[in-house]
């Protein structure tokens, strides 16, 4: 029973990690496919086409035997796949034109911050002390990088930087609002539906932004995505729900904070992006005060 439990345990951080290294992926490949000249629209598109036979999967399978949606719940599906998933996608897909794979992952990483903040203006829950401290940590590695990516980057860096931050606001959005669907639906089952949803909207934008021979890309773009769509999307979220049924959300959340590093890891190796004492020290400072805010319970339960 000890051996059972001791592998459940070790199975788990590695599922944990391996989701977070996935996930921290995504930026690598969009900066690599924008080489090629192809825009986000279509860019986004193809990745959310490939990854959607997958996510209809999901939410079939995670919906056996439970009862069938009401119109509440279709409402709210369809509004959280647009926030959380749609919307967040396509504003960090614009955001990336601007900004370094590295840059626009500490600024995702801000997304607790964004919870709390939005906890605190939509039901007036207090933010301590420590927490308002954390954040204040976390903000100023993002303004010591953000100094740094202007003199890398250029003054393009404040268009790229609102965008995702944007990005993150919309997927923070998601989170405070899922939690009643969440008990619901079920987090499997959710998540399956809202990401069909999404790439249904990502489809639809592309058709009505895009002309007809937009489709035609390099085959690189191509190969690309569809990595991007199963390496960095779907297995990521399948490894996560599945760190959380054995470690808990807590601990899995502690050990994404790999998930920063290992992109500025990734971005110096494969996009040649700098890798100096001032983004290291940054990266430190942010990962630092995240886990600081995370470690209120206030965080880490269901909104």
């Amino acid at each position: 029973m000890t051996h059972l439990l001791e592998s459940k345990f070790t199975s788990g951080l590695l599922l944990a990690a391996a989701g977070s290294i996935a996930f921290s992926g995504k930026a690598i490949i969009v900066k690599l496919a924008y080489r090629h000249g192809v825009d986000g629209v279509t860019l986004l598109m193809y990745r959310m086409l490939f990854a959607l036979p997958f996510f209809l999967a999901l939410a079939w399978w995670a919906g056996r035997g439970k009862a069938p949606l009401t119109r509440r719940d279709w409402l709210g599906v369809v509004g959280l796949g647009f926030c959380g998933y749609y919307l967040s996608s396509y504003l960090d897909f614009l955001g990336l034109q601007y900004i370094s794979a590295a840059f626009e992952r500490l600024i995702l990483y801000l997304n607790p911050t964004l919870v709390l903040v939005l906890g605190w203006v939509l039901y007036k829950r207090k933010i301590s002390y420590r927490q308002g401290l954390a954040m204040a940590v976390s903000y100023s590695g993002v303004l010591l990088v953000f100094v740094h990516e202007i003199s890398w980057v250029g003054e393009n860096v404040f268009l790229g930087a609102g965008l995702v931050f944007l990005s993150a606001i919309t997927y923070a959005i998601y989170l405070t609002y899922s939690g009643q669907l969440v008990q619901r639906l079920g987090s499997m089952r959710l998540a399956g539906l809202a990401t069909t949803v999404a790439c249904f909207l990502c489809i639809l934008q592309f058709a009505v932004l895009e002309p007809l021979q937009a489709l035609n890309v390099v085959p690189e773009v191509i190969w690309l995505s569809l990595l991007n769509a199963i390496a960095c999307t779907v297995l990521p979220v399948l490894m996560v729900m599945m760190a959380i049924e054995r470690i808990g959300a807590s601990l899995t959340s502690q050990i994404g904070m790999i998930g920063p590093m290992s992109t500025l890891t990734m971005a110096a190796l494969l996009l040649d992006e700098p890798l100096t004492m001032w983004i290291l020290i940054g990266t430190a400072l942010v990962v630092g005060g995240v886990y600081w805010v995370t470690q209120s319970p206030k965080v880490v339960e269901p909104l």
